[in-house]
């Protein structure tokens, strides 16, 4: 098992039950295929350095978490696809 820190953006126009929906999501996809959640930081709503869709806000949400390494690509193809993701990035660790 790799671990993996995984830092997701997303729209900041959701509601709150949305946002925690949509981060529900992917950490029980990662329980789901065996993976371990370690930790999950919401770092809330922040100003974008530049506008993404036209919006000038997002929700940022770090995950750290342990899983086999072909989830990483699954969860990456899946969030490509959200429209509630609006940029995600998946990094494994040292």
């Amino acid at each position: 098992m790799n671990k993996y820190e995984m830092l997701t953006i997303f729209s900041a126009s959701l509601s709150d039950e949305q946002k925690e929906a949509a981060v529900k999501k992917y950490t029980d996809m990662i329980e789901k295929d065996n993976g371990k959640i370690i930790g999950i930081n919401k770092w809330g709503v922040k100003k974008l350095a530049y506008p993404i869709n036209f919006k000038n806000e997002g929700y940022y949400v770090l995950i750290d978490f342990e899983c086999n390494s072909s989830l990483p690509d699954k969860i990456s193809s899946l969030m490509n696809i959200d429209e509630n993701v609006m940029r995600s990035l998946c990094l494994r660790k040292n």
